[in-house]
């Protein structure tokens, strides 16, 4: 538990600065998630890990009704003002646990998790909880960061991320998330794949960095291999990091 009590620490002290944070609030990959959902305005969603709200906000308009869920009670607080602010009534907000679900089986045509299933120490009992709540063919829309297929390139994404967050557990390989939802019984039918630029003050700042915290990253991204510098493109001016480049993630998956 002591990972899921680190969330609710983490996220209960920042849930205000991701609402407003940009790439939560208008990242390409939400309007692509919702672009490729499959809708007809009769729908039960469940969105997981909520966060801000912002994917239960975009799906409002399309579906019957959401349930915004997560595990983190001053997230679900800024994601309730949020919705409701945006004259969204369609919407209820329940905490949480992504890996043990509070619902019955078959109960939702949509589950989606946006930019989140990094913080979860048991992933695959997430995707089968998944798998539980959503009805035959339902539809799973999975949008997260993602490491590399390079092991040098895995490692070096997650260990900042891990340094930056302690909540962070692991951003997954792609392959990896083919194969973990596929061997639970998932099909794959859509994927895309976004880059992800980060600023790097922003990035600190949202998780309440100290100035020492921030010059160990700093230190600590400055002194990587060319290699990793190359991935991540990351941007350096007078000793300092200016930004750097990720990638994430986002698929279309039907339960057979």
């Amino acid at each position: 538990m002591g990972i899921k009590k680190d969330v609710q620490k983490q996220f209960g002290r920042s849930a205000d600065s991701y609402v407003t944070s940009k790439g939560h609030r208008k990242g390409k990959d939400l309007k692509k998630l919702v672009e490729i959902a499959q809708t007809n305005r009769t729908e039960q969603a469940l969105d997981i890990a909520t966060g801000g709200g912002h994917t239960a906000n975009a799906l409002a308009p399309f579906v019957q009704k959401v349930i915004a869920m997560d595990l983190t009670i001053e997230m679900l607080t800024a994601a309730e003002e949020f919705i409701t602010s945006n004259g969204h009534h369609n919407v209820d907000f329940v905490q949480g646990d992504a890996e043990k679900l509070p619902f019955s089986d078959g109960l939702f045509d949509i589950v989606s998790c946006r930019i989140a299933a990094h913080h979860f120490p048991n992933i695959e009992t997430f995707i089968s909880e998944v798998h539980r709540v959503l009805k035959n063919g339902g539809q799973l829309l999975l949008d997260d960061n993602v490491a590399s297929e390079v092991d040098e390139f895995d490692q070096f994404y997650n260990h900042i991320e891990k340094v930056r967050d302690y909540s962070h557990y692991r951003a997954w390989k792609k392959s990896e998330w083919l194969q973990m939802l596929e061997v639970k019984g998932f099909e794959i039918q859509e994927l895309h794949r976004f880059e992800k630029q980060f600023e790097f003050h922003n990035w600190c700042e949202r998780m309440h960095l100290s100035d020492v915290e921030k010059q160990a990253l700093n230190e600590l991204m400055m002194q990587s291999s060319e290699s990793v510098k190359s991935k991540f493109r990351i941007h350096i001016e007078n000793e300092q990091v200016i930004s750097f480049q990720g990638e994430a993630m986002l698929l279309r998956a039907r339960k057979r």
